[in-house]
């Protein structure tokens, strides 16, 4: 199966990307080539594109993740500018099963992953956008707080914690089934 290759006539129209964050001093005499409704600003070249924004993660009908080595946390409303290869474009829609979850356990962070990625090794289960938001919530949850342990009696409960979490991100076993098996 041949995958849709994306350019700048149809790279916006569906898509799921991670863009890597530039400064701007590495790229100061860029000619932003066209500027959205939106107010996003885009250059093209022949391997990518430059986007400089200041709304990431959805995008009309697109998923626009911006990576940034920098520690400060992605605010929308703060203009950033990323990067992106033609080739680090996916399709995107709300039905189709092309999402899979990563958990860091050390930073408690918890995102999404396309399943085009070059890393989807096929041990994590996909699932669409709203029900991978769904156990994204859940899982957080149970990172974040202990409150979903008060009803059960654990010697180690972060055992307990990774235990329910890789459950939850490598079957389709819902949250209150997992459970259940705890008792």
């Amino acid at each position: 199966m041949t995958s849709k290759k994306y350019n700048k006539t149809n790279f916006h129209k569906h898509t799921f990307c991670e863009f890597t964050e530039v400064e701007l001093t590495t790229i100061s005499n860029i000619d932003w080539t066209y500027q959205s409704k939106s107010g996003s600003g885009y250059c093209f070249t022949e391997e990518g594109v430059y986007r400089s924004s200041n709304h990431w993660g959805r995008a009309a009908n697109c998923r626009w993740r911006l990576i940034s080595s920098s520690r400060t946390k992605i605010n929308n409303g703060q203009n950033r500018i990323g990067y992106a290869k033609w080739t680090d474009f996916y399709p995107n829609n709300e039905t189709d099963n092309l999402f899979y979850i990563e958990v860091n356990f050390d930073t408690k962070e918890v995102t999404f992953q396309h399943k085009n990625n070059t890393n989807y090794d096929g041990n994590f289960f996909l699932r669409n956008a709203s029900e991978t938001a769904k156990v994204i919530r859940q899982i957080k949850e149970i990172l974040d707080s202990d409150a979903w342990a008060k009803y059960y009696c654990f010697e180690d409960i972060e055992k307990v914690r990774l235990h329910i979490i890789q459950k939850l991100i490598s079957t389709n076993v819902s949250l209150n089934q997992i459970r259940k098996e705890l008792k």
